[in-house]
């Protein structure tokens, strides 16, 4: 298998394990990097695994999601994918690479925010707008939605992310097809990455017990700094 492959498997691996012990994660912490291995990887395959794995969690986790939160979210998904779209069509590699670090740090700088944001309709549909946004555009559509429910029970904010990603990684896919980000060359590059995905989920699952969510937490922000200054700094090299 070539080294590429296997390193976007291990990119997603990670990813995943991530995701599974705090909700969301896995495209900010691969994204960056994926895209300096192939910008095929962006965003297409990426959400490809994310909607896999928020599909097992949305099963896991279905008793205790919202349907009324979801609903509302769901309002600003979709002139949020559409914006998300346009955006994607008409900039380049390196604007992509500048907007993926960037929102990565700004998503880090808001996970710190040490004030609580109370969950209203409104700013759930706002949340669905940006995030539609961010997924269709850079993959990483989980920070409004996570920011917003960051107060929540673990598994309440595993449960709300898992079904709103169901549905905005679905909506991300269908509105790339005519823009040519999804097409059957982004599904087979997302076809090994999905074992991978699987088995940083089960990794997790059988971990988490054991081990500190904090902890899980502070090392994600870590890479994602890394990642996503990285990500800016090789885009503006480009241009």
């Amino acid at each position: 298998m070539d080294v590429t492959v296997l390193l976007a498997m291990f990119l997603i691996f990670i990813g995943a394990f991530i995701q599974t012990a705090t909700g969301f994660g896995m495209a900010i912490v691969a994204s960056p990097l994926l895209l300096y291995i192939s910008p095929d990887y962006i965003p297409g395959p990426i959400i490809i695994v994310g909607l896999f794995i928020a599909s097992i969690n949305t099963f896991k986790y279905r008793t205790q999601i919202s349907l009324n939160g979801l609903k509302k979210s769901t309002i600003g998904l979709l002139p949020g994918s559409c914006v998300g779209a346009a955006i994607l069509y008409f900039i380049d590699v390196a604007q992509l690479s500048v907007l993926l670090g960037s929102t990565v740090l700004i998503a880090v700088g808001a996970s710190l925010l040490p004030f609580k944001v109370d969950v209203t309709p409104r700013r759930l549909m706002l949340a669905g707008f940006f995030s539609g946004f961010l997924g269709t555009s850079s993959g990483i559509g989980g920070p409004p939605m996570a920011l917003l429910l960051q107060h929540q029970n673990v598994n309440q904010i595993r449960a709300n992310l898992a079904g709103f990603f169901l549905m905005s990684s679905t909506l991300s896919l269908v509105i790339q097809i005519p823009i040519g980000y999804m097409s059957i060359k982004h599904v087979l590059l997302a076809l090994p990455l999905i074992p991978a995905g699987y088995a940083g989920h089960k990794l997790a699952i059988s971990v988490l017990p054991r081990i500190s969510q904090k902890l899980v937490r502070n090392i994600s922000l870590a890479l994602c700094v890394v990642a996503g200054l990285g990500a800016v700094y090789s885009g503006l090299k480009i241009i």
